[in-house]
Order: structure tokens, then sequence, then C-alpha cells
């Protein structure tokens, strides 16, 4: 194998966690995998992978090789687009980040449609509620919801939405609606401390907001059904409790509240040459979130 297909070869056996699942990957033996990564081991004298006889793992420096490598052959499949220019169809992995409600609501119909007409992509949807480099990490592109500190991102605003408040019907007729941001003094608390509002935000200069939360969970969608269970009032963004609010299991309340929209964002990292795949995603994504989104909930 030349140079390229040894780092071929590597990302394939990292990603599948095995020689064979790589080799079947690439059409080549296991045992081809296996002298992949030995000549690359031995060029670099550093171990790339621990092996066992079940599964193989990376090493810091292979993990730290694998990114770098990822990023590689990325770039080599973009030089290729560009010099094949309109004679290429989109193919390769694209690597796309989101928060996880809006990942799963609104991000994931789009990446099925897009699999659905570029069949020659793959796409590795990363979902998580914190903030990534996505340069360290291999992202190709994604989706942010908040102000963009970052200026290491080229950004398309694709919409907004709001901070809302909300609690169960049964929550509300046992303990009152509050009519202003004063009366949650007197009301138990729900807080998500991996959504975009976090504990910090219920910091409202005012009494109920510097009480301890009645129940902090790490995830949007277990308060969302502490909330419907009746636990607590909470704050969500708009979008997270529709499904919650269609059903009648949520109602917003304090709706004189005055935040103000969060943007949306479709970011990529800058100074990147945007591939075939990596832009028609954009396109489509720019377009289906605005439909949605363009408006503030």
């Amino acid at each position: 194998m030349d140079r390229l297909d040894l780092i071929a070869a590597f990302v394939a056996v990292a990603e599948k966690g095995s020689f064979a699942g790589a080799a079947r990957k690439l059409g080549r033996s296991p045992a081809a995998m296996t002298r992949a990564i030995a000549a690359l081991e031995e060029r670099y004298a550093v171990q790339l992978l621990h092996r066992t006889t079940r599964a193989v793992a990376l090493t810091d420096a292979g993990e730290r090789y694998f990114q770098q490598a990822k990023r590689f052959l990325s770039d080599y499949d973009e030089l290729e687009e560009a010099v094949q220019g309109e004679r290429v169809v989109p193919k390769g992995e694209l690597t796309i980040a989101a928060p996880v409600v809006f990942g799963r609501l609104h991000v994931l119909p789009i990446v099925a449609s897009f699999l659905a007409e570029h069949p020659a992509v793959e796409v590795d949807l990363v979902l998580l509620d914190r903030v990534v480099s996505y340069v360290d990490e291999g992202i190709d592109l994604g989706v942010r919801i908040g102000e963009l500190p970052d200026s290491s991102l080229k950004a398309t605003r694709v919409g907004s939405v709001r901070r809302v408040f909300c609690a169960s019907s049964e929550y509300l007729a046992r303990n009152g609606e509050p009519k202003s941001l004063d009366d949650l003094d007197r009301h138990a608390i729900v807080v998500a401390t991996g959504s975009s509002v976090q504990r910090s935000e219920w910091l409202l200069g005012r009494g109920a907001a510097r009480r301890t939360p009645k129940l902090i969970v790490n995830s949007v969608d277990v308060a969302i059904a502490a909330a419907c269970a009746g636990v607590g009032i909470a704050r969500f963004l708009s979008y997270q409790i529709e499904a919650a609010e269609k059903q009648g299991l949520l109602t917003r309340i304090l709706h004189d509240d005055t935040s103000p929209p969060i943007p949306i964002h479709i970011v990529r990292p800058a100074g990147r040459h945007s591939s075939l795949k990596t832009a028609l995603f954009i396109e489509t994504a720019t377009r289906e979130l605005r439909k949605r989104f363009g408006e503030e909930l």
C-alpha cells in the first residue's frame, strides 16, 4: 500500500473498531489491514492502537493521529472534487453537530432526506449539548443556538427561538399560576443543566431565581418529562416543548417575559474549502430551517 492507502486503512480500523470490519469496508483482507497499521506504527515509532482478542482501541497518540487523518482524507477528497468540477457527485463522510433535541427533531429529518438524494454520502450526526471545537473534533458543519463568540466559524443565520416558561396543568392547579417573575419565589423549579438554558439563566435577580432548583437534570428530555409530571416550573427553548404543548402536557406561562430572541446559525470552520457535499447540505439545511424558524416562535 502507498501512504494514502495506509492512512485510509488506519481510519477504517479506528472507525470500525476491528481489522475485520475495516477489511470489509475497504474490500481488503484483515491481514492487509494488520500490515497497514504495523507499517504506520513502524514509520512513526509509536503505538497507535491497543489490540485485544475482540477489538482494537486508539491510544492517546492514535486518537490524535485519527482526528488529523480523517481531516487529511476529507481534504484530499475535496481536492479531487475541485479538480473534477461538475463531473463529480457528492460523496464521502460528512460530520454534522447539533444540540440533542434540536438535532433529533429538526436536523435528522433533513439528514434523512439528504442521504436519500445523495446515496454516495455518509453522515456522522453528533448530537450533544455542549460547545465543541469543530477543528479539533473533525466536524464539518453544525447547528448552534445562541450568540457566536467563536470568530473561527463561518456562520449563516437561519432563524431564531425564544426561551419560554412552562408547567403542567396539574402543577398549576395545585400551586397556582405565577403572574410575574416575582411570583416564582413561591414555586418549585426544574432545570436542565445540559441545555442552552443553564441554571445561571434562572438568576434573574429576583426571589425564586436565586433559590436552589427543586430538580436539576443533565438532559433536556428528562427535564421536560419532569415538568410534564408536575414537578415544577421549567424554562426551555420554544421548539423543545412543542410536542408536549400539542399533547396538552405543558402550558406556557409568564407570557410577558421580554427575553430577546436567540439566533440559530449553521456554522462551519472558516478558511476551509467547502466540499461539494458540505455546500449542498448547507444549502438544503438553510432552506428547510428558514421555513421553520425564519420567524420567532
